[in-house]
């Protein structure tokens, strides 16, 4: 087993520009890294209008350092993060790895990040293909997503409600389409139950490699997920007085997948006290018979 520990770092001033021109392009800019040198990367951030850097882009961005660093044939199975301060959106984040000893024959790389002090912990899995026993969970019952309205087409409906700060980057062209079975207005919430249903697929062609897709999806996975908790108490995660944010965050990678084609995300929280709320997600294929591919855990 190979583990490898990754050092996060802020460095200089960066202000990205307008990274959702070109849908899912630029979203493969921003999560390819610059490589300085052997194990050392950098990362630009963006600044989608929140007050910190948002969790999915440290993610993605670290999912790619990590197959950097195993063979090409290595793919994820697992990560598990932990987001202990906020990121400035307005600096790049350098990506410092370090290889550390082989401990099994499944070789999996361990990753530990740190920003001047400690703001994010993770670490990865990256076994071999291995045959064995086969279950999975069937696909809920959903609307199929042609003829449902996407986030984009919703916020451009309601741009004139939207904050200066927020309005470009929510009606732009956005790296995902995300179709959501129901809308929840994140200014104005209506009490509902702490479930939610949304199709996800990428706003573009990503290439044809499992490695893409898996850490495209890891930034995807940070979308659509903490204000799930808020719905039972009738809250919008926009309206005055609110901020979420990611503590920790899990994700497993059962099957292949295509974001190219709809995946359905299927999200509930289980619990909510002390300022804290648990949410867990489940990832689809679009076809009716689907299996489970992924599945995710957050804490908030």
């Amino acid at each position: 087993m190979r583990y490898t520990q990754l050092t996060l770092a802020c460095c200089g001033s960066f202000v990205t520009g307008e990274l959702y021109e070109s849908g899912a392009q630029n979203l493969l800019t921003l999560l390819n890294l610059e490589k300085i040198e052997e194990g050392l990367f950098r990362g630009q951030s963006e600044d989608l209008g929140l007050r910190q850097v948002f969790g999915g882009q440290v993610v993605g961005q670290a999912l790619y350092a990590a197959k950097e660093t195993v063979p090409e044939e290595r793919l994820v199975h697992s990560f598990h993060s932990y987001f202990l301060r906020p990121g400035d959106s307005k600096k790049p984040i350098i990506y410092d790895v370090e290889r550390c000893v082989t401990v099994t024959a499944s070789a999996p790389a361990g990753l530990l990040l740190f920003k001047r002090q400690t703001d994010f912990l993770y670490d990865g899995l990256f076994p071999g293909t291995r045959s064995g026993f086969r279950t999975s969970k069937t696909m809920p019952s959903a609307p199929a997503p042609d003829g449902l309205p996407s986030e984009t087409q919703i916020a451009q409906s309601l741009a004139h409600l939207l904050p200066p700060v927020l309005k470009d980057k929510f009606i732009c062209d956005r790296p995902l389409e995300v179709r959501p079975v129901e809308f929840h207005n994140p200014l104005k919430g209506h009490v509902a139950e702490p479930h939610r249903q949304v199709w996800i697929r990428a706003n573009g062609s990503v290439p044809d490699d499992l490695r893409v897709h898996q850490y495209l999806l890891g930034y995807a996975s940070d979308l659509n997920f903490l204000p799930v908790a808020l719905q039972p108490h009738g809250i919008g995660f926009l309206e005055p007085g609110i901020q979420i944010a990611t503590i920790d965050h899990s994700m497993w990678f059962h099957r292949p997948f295509n974001l190219n084609e709809w995946l359905l995300y299927s999200v509930e929280s289980t619990s909510a006290s002390s300022a804290r709320a648990l949410c867990a997600v489940s990832l689809y294929p679009g076809r009716r018979t689907g299996c489970l591919d992924r599945s995710g855990r957050g804490d908030a």
